[in-house]
């Protein structure tokens, strides 16, 4: 009996260990691929998303964007843009990711999912050091203070994190199976970036709009980053319960969808 139980740890660990080094080397294949040995390289990884942020920044400094509250713009914009670009780009970078993986699939090792965790750990990390980086600038020029809170800030990352990786391999594996997926996600992801709390508080809007904009998942997950970041100086409204649940239905229909994909997949 003890022996089964060793042994099960035993393949367990070594299973652990071939999906880590797996998914090691597919992060390496898709920097390089992506970004090359020219200029910066790799650097752009989190520079890119930096210059979109800070352009942004910029933009509603100058134009002194009404957000319905009188917290920094420069503040509220890191907070907003960020948080949009770490779900946003999650989807566009795994949708049709597997069409141009399909060699990949003759490797027996290699699963679906390995090449989706590959490109959103690239996105993760890419989002979260331009988030970190432009926030320590802006905190040391004396535009903006250190959150309050940074634990609630971190909680409402990696739930808003979380939402973009299910969406992800939902709509990656779906594209699989039909070009239409990634004619559509493109115009859609504009159209929520308004709607996903980015450009305003909950609170600050109508009872009506509030009733209607808290249906959408991503707009708990900004105002939890922002209560932790600004704490008393913004009222917060969310449902971390109602996140945590439809991040969970997302990622169960995720994985079953990949699983789906997962036994119709012909190698080229």
């Amino acid at each position: 009996m003890n022996q089964g139980v060793a042994s099960s740890r035993s393949d367990l660990f070594d299973s652990l260990t071939i999906n880590r080094r797996i998914i090691g080397a597919l992060l390496i294949r898709e920097m390089l691929t992506r970004y090359g040995r020219h200029n910066i390289g790799f650097l752009w990884l989190f520079v890119e998303p930096m210059l979109f942020t800070l352009g942004v920044t910029a933009l509603w400094t100058a134009t002194k964007t009404l957000h319905g509250s009188d917290l920094p713009i420069v503040a509220f914009a890191l907070t907003g843009y960020s948080s949009v670009l770490l779900w946003r780009n999650m989807p566009g970078r795994c949708i049709g990711a597997l069409w141009a993986n399909l060699s990949l699939m003759y490797h027996r090792n290699i699963k679906v999912l390995d090449i989706y965790c590959a490109r959103l750990l690239l996105e993760f990390g890419g989002a979260t050091i331009s988030f970190s980086v432009l926030a320590l600038v802006f905190v040391s020029l004396g535009m903006m203070n250190l959150p309050e809170d940074f634990l609630t800030v971190v909680a409402g990352w990696l739930l808003l994190a979380w939402f973009g990786c299910a969406l992800a391999v939902f709509l990656g594996a779906l594209s699989h199976q039909s070009e239409i997926v990634d004619k559509l996600w493109h115009p859609s992801s504009y159209l929520l970036f308004p709607l996903s709390g980015a450009a305003f508080l909950v609170a600050a809007l109508p009872k009506f709009a509030q009733d209607i904009v808290l249906w959408i998942p991503t707009v708990h997950g900004v105002e939890l980053v922002r209560e932790g970041w600004f704490g008393s100086q913004a009222r917060a409204i969310y449902d971390v319960s109602y996140l945590i649940s439809f991040n969970l239905v997302l990622s169960v229909a995720a994985l079953l969808m990949v699983q789906w994909v997962a036994r119709r997949v012909v190698p080229e």
